[in-house]
C-alpha cells in the first residue's frame, strides 16, 4: 500500500521539480546573464514568459488597417517592434552577427524545436528537421531537394508552370475590367505549379491536401505564443491539438494515396520508374536497398506537407504583393512590361530570357525587401558560445530577424519604406550601404531556401505572361492589411481590376 502512494508522491516531485527548472531556474538564469552585460529584455513572467503580453499586443494591431503603407514593422510583429525600440539587443539586427548565427557550421544555433501542435504540422519536414543528431537526416533530405531543383530539372518544369499560368489567364479572359482578389487566383495558381512539377498530378487531386494545410497553418499560428507545459500537454490536449492530429492524419492518408498510385503504375507495368520528379525521388528513395539512403514512410509524407506548403505559399505572397505594387507604381509596371515585350514578345517565355529580366528582378527583391515570406529565423543556443561581445547561454532562443534588417535606415536610407527599385539597379551586392546580411529574404548559409531560384522563376513567368496581356489598377475596395500566419498575407486579399492590352489580345 504504501508503495502504491508513494510511486505517485514521487511522480508528482519529480514533476515539479523539472517544472521548476525549465520555467524558473533556466529563464532566470538566461535573464541574469544577459542582464550582467548590459542586455534588458521585457521582464519574464513564470511559465507564461512573455506570450500573453505577445497575444495581446498582436490582437491589437490585427484590428487595424495601416493606411496604404510599405511601413509594416509596427503592424506585424508588433512585441518586436516595440521591444527593439525599448530594448536594443532584444534580438540580433546586426548583419556581421546575422551572418555568423545563419552561415554557423559547428551546428550551434540550431532551428528551435517544434512543439506538438507544429509538430503535426510539418514534422520531420526538410524545413523544421533539427541539426545536431539529426543531421544526417537533414542531409539526406537536402540532397534529395538539391536534385529536384538544379537546372535540368528547372528547365523541364518550365512547360508546367506556363500551362498552369495559361489555364489562369484563359479563367481571366471573360472578367476584363472587373475586379479580381489577386491572392486567392495565385493560390489556386501556385498550388497547380507545385502539384504539375514536384508531384506529377493536378490542383484538384492535391486540393483537400492544401485546404487542410491551409487549416492548420492557422492553428499553428494561433498557437505560436501559447505557452504549454510538456507534461500537462501529454496529460491533456487542447481542442487545436486534437483538430491539428485530425488534420494530420487526413494529409497523411491521402498522400499516401498518390505516393500508391505511383507505385502501382510500377507494379502493373505501365512505367519502368517512380518518376524524376520530387515525388518519384522521394519513392525511390522509400525504397532504396541502402539503408544509408533509404528514408522512412513518415518522413516521405511529412517531405510531402513541407512541399505542399512551402512550394506553394510563399510564391503566392510573392506574386501578389508584386502585383499590389505594379498596380500603384503604374510607371514601374509599364518598364517592367517593355522590358517583357522586348525578350520575349507576344511569346511564353523561356529560360534564356528569363535570365535577362533585370527590371523584373529588381522588382521582385524590393517586394522581397519589404513583404518578405517570413520575418524572423528563430535558432536555438545549444551551449555557451561568445557571439560578438556577447556571451550567450545554453537554451537561450536568438532571432534573426529581417523585418528590421531589412527596414533599417543605417543600411537602405531615409526612404527605406518606399517602393524603391533603383536601389537594386546594379544588383544585391550594392544595394545596401552594407553588404555582409542585410538582405536575405530566402535565408543565409547551409539552410537557405532550397526552392529559392524554383521560386523566381516561377514568379517571373507568371509575371511575364500576366504583362503580356493585361494592365493593372488597384481596385478601390482594397483595404491595406498585411499580417503573419506563418507567412505575411493580405487579410483582406488584395483587389485588382485588369484591363486587356489589345494589341495581344
Amino acid at each position: 500500500m504504501k508503495l502504491l502512494i508513494l510511486a505517485p508522491c514521487c511522480f508528482f516531485f519529480i514533476a515539479l521539480i523539472k517544472l521548476l527548472y525549465d520555467y524558473l531556474w533556466i529563464p532566470l538564469h538566461i535573464q541574469h546573464m544577459l542582464n550582467s552585460q548590459g542586455i534588458k529584455g521585457p521582464p519574464y513572467r513564470f511559465i507564461h514568459g512573455n506570450n500573453k503580453e505577445v497575444t495581446k499586443m498582436k490582437q491589437k494591431a490585427l484590428s487595424k488597417s495601416v493606411g496604404l503603407t510599405d511601413d509594416l514593422f509596427p503592424k506585424v510583429e508588433p512585441h518586436f517592434y516595440t521591444w527593439t525600440n525599448r530594448y536594443v539587443e532584444l534580438v540580433i539586427s546586426e548583419p556581421e552577427l546575422i551572418k555568423e548565427v545563419l552561415k554557423n557550421s559547428e551546428q550551434i544555433f540550431q532551428k528551435k524545436q517544434l512543439l506538438d501542435i507544429g509538430m503535426k504540422f510539418l514534422e520531420n519536414g526538410l524545413i523544421f528537421i533539427v541539426l545536431g543528431i539529426r543531421r544526417g537526416k537533414w542531409a539526406k533530405h537536402r540532397k534529395l531537394a538539391n536534385h529536384t531543383f538544379h537546372r535540368e530539372s528547372l528547365k523541364n518544369m518550365t512547360p508546367a508552370i506556363i500551362a498552369s499560368v495559361e489555364t489562369m489567364l484563359e479563367k481571366w479572359n471573360g472578367r476584363q475590367g472587373k475586379e479580381i482578389e489577386a491572392y486567392q487566383e495565385f493560390r489556386l495558381l501556385t498550388s497547380e505549379v507545385i502539384s504539375r512539377t514536384t508531384f506529377g498530378s493536378s490542383y484538384l487531386e492535391g486540393e483537400k491536401i492544401f485546404a487542410m494545410l491551409d487549416k492548420s497553418t492557422i492553428i499553428v499560428s494561433q498557437n505560436l505564443s501559447k505557452t504549454r507545459i510538456p507534461l500537462i500537454s501529454k496529460l491533456w490536449k487542447s481542442a487545436d491539438l486534437l483538430e491539428s492530429e485530425k488534420l494530420a492524419k487526413e494529409i497523411q492518408d491521402r498522400v499516401m494515396k498518390i505516393v500508391k498510385k505511383r507505385e502501382d503504375k510500377v507494379v502493373n507495368g505501365e512505367v519502368n520508374s517512380f518518376g524524376n520528379d520530387f515525388l518519384g525521388l522521394l519513392v525511390n528513395a522509400y525504397h532504396d536497398s541502402d539503408e544509408k539512403n533509404r528514408i522512412s514512410l513518415e518522413d516521405l509524407v511529412a517531405e510531402c506537407k513541407t512541399f505542399y506548403f512551402a512550394g506553394q505559399e510563399t510564391v503566392n505572397s510573392l506574386l501578389a504583393w508584386i502585383v499590389l505594387h505594379l498596380a500603384i507604381h503604374g510607371d514601374w509596371q509599364e518598364k517592367g512590361r517593355r522590358e517583357v515585350v522586348d525578350i520575349f514578345g507576344n511569346q511564353n517565355p523561356h529560360l534564356e530570357g528569363i535570365a535577362k529580366l533585370k527590371i523584373m528582378t529588381m522588382i521582385i527583391n524590393e517586394t522581397l525587401r519589404l513583404y518578405g515570406p517570413t520575418t524572423v529565423l528563430q535558432r536555438t543556443v545549444i551551449r555557451e558560445i561568445q557571439l560578438g561581445k556577447l556571451l550567450l547561454p545554453a537554451n537561450i532562443d536568438i532571432l534573426p530577424l529581417n523585418i528590421g534588417l531589412h527596414r533599417n535606415p543605417h543600411f537602405w536610407g531615409n526612404d527605406v519604406h518606399h517602393f524603391k527599385l533603383e536601389r537594386f539597379a546594379e544588383g544585391i551586392a550594392k544595394a545596401t550601404n552594407y553588404t555582409a546580411a542585410a538582405f536575405f529574404p530566402f535565408g543565409l548559409g547551409p539552410r537557405s531556401c532550397v526552392g529559392m531560384t524554383f521560386a523566381m522563376i516561377e514568379t517571373k513567368i507568371a509575371l511575364s505572361m500576366i504583362l503580356q496581356r493585361y494592365t493593372i489598377t488597384l481596385s478601390p475596395a482594397y483595404v491595406h492589411s498585411p499580417i503573419l500566419i506563418l507567412t505575411r498575407q493580405p487579410q483582406n486579399g488584395i483587389q485588382v481590376i485588369l484591363e486587356p492590352i489589345h494589341s495581344n489580345a
